[in-house]
Parts: structure tokens; sequence; C-alpha cells
């Protein structure tokens, strides 16, 4: 589990099969191998970690394509979290490091000493985002300022321009999102007590569909 507070801004440095490699900017201490780091929100696990810091993943042909990891040009920043310690603070809000899916930065516009980032993305994601609720864009915990039936908008304060690398994102740029958690379940189970009251039942197949 994680926050989406970024720790660090690395560097992708390799992509080899089913493997990637980054570089963070500020080296981890002591990582340890197994462990679960969101890079740009999509939690991976550590497989190795060399002299000069660099850490290498694994990926599944899933992610690749449910991200925007496999498209990213060697060299582009990224933004990295270690898993939540038990005793830490909760900063942010419950980030799985479970993509939902991609969507593409559509204006990006200055706004005194904030800047605003509009994103466009498919239905069943917008479907999920209220204003005032959170949005876990490459991995950063946001609020979400507006939303209508195409896109929705952030505002970003300079620190977090500064932290992450999101800063380094233009117009026409695919970011990885995940939505609320705790609304992806209120929806599930709204959805299962409005197919009860269709007059659909407690079937065998009803309680494989969600999870008994």
């Amino acid at each position: 589990m994680f926050t989406g507070l970024v720790e660090s801004v690395g560097k992708l440095v390799g992509r080899s099969g089913e493997h990637i490699r980054v570089r963070p900017a500020r080296r981890f201490e002591s990582p340890q191998f197994g462990e679960s780091v969101a890079v740009n929100g999509c939690c991976l696990t550590l497989e190795r970690d060399f002299p000069d810091g660099t850490l290498e993943f694994f990926t599944l042909a899933e992610t690749l394509d449910r991200t925007n990891l496999g498209r990213l040009p060697i060299g582009s920043p990224v933004n990295l979290e270690r898993a939540m310690l038990a005793g830490g603070r909760f900063g942010g809000h419950i980030v799985s490091g479970h993509i939902d899916g991609t969507g593409t930065i559509r204006d990006v516009r200055r706004d005194g000493n904030a800047v605003w980032y509009t994103i466009q993305a498919p239905e069943p994601i917008l479907q999920l985002i209220v204003e005032k609720g959170s949005i876990a864009i490459d991995g950063i915990s946001l609020t979400v300022a507006r939303v209508d039936h195409v896109s929705f908008s952030v505002s970003i304060i300079p620190h977090t321009l500064q932290e992450t690398a999101l800063a380094f994102k233009r117009a026409g740029d695919i970011v990885n999102l995940e939505n609320d958690c705790i609304g992806k379940y209120v929806a599930k189970l709204i959805g299962a007590e409005e197919e009860d009251k269709a007059g659909k039942g407690m079937t065998r197949e009803f309680l494989q569909r969600y999870g008994f």
C-alpha cells in the first residue's frame, strides 16, 4: 500500500524483456529484494539493486499494456514511492499501486503560482472521479478540482511540481491513473445491490462474480 506522496524522482535507464531499470535521484536506503515500489504509481517488485543505486524491477506484459511504463522513452523521469510503513504518517490517500488505466494530458495552463493539468480519460475512469475527491496521477496523490464527461482537471502547487516528474509532462503525454479504491468498492457494491433488486437473486454465479 502507498500514500501517493512521491519520495524521489528517478530516471528510466533500461528496459529488457520483462525487466526495467530505474536510477533514483536520491539513493534508496537499504533496498530490500522483493519489496514493493510504486514506479509512476505502478506497484512493482524490486529484484536487484546495483552499486550505483540503480534498481531493477520485474514487469508483466499486462503491466506494460495497462500503464505508460512500456511507452516511456529511456531517460524519462518517473515517480518513486516505497511501500508505506505501518507506523508512518498517512499524508495522501489510500493508493494500491494497481493502475486502472491511462489518460492523456490535453492542456497545461499556469494560473498564478499554480499549474492546471486537464486530462482526458476513458468513461469507466471518469465515472469514479468526483470533484474534490482523490485521484493518483503517475502515483501522485492529487485532489480533483473539476470533472466533466470527457476529462478532469487538477491544480498543482509549486512543491508538487518541484518534487515529482509531473513538471516534465506536456500536452499529449500519457499518464497512469488510479481511482480512489474506496469509490471502486462502493460502486461495485451498489451495482451488486441493483442487480439483486432487478430480480436476479442470490445465485451461485452472483456470489462467484463478487468474490465469494
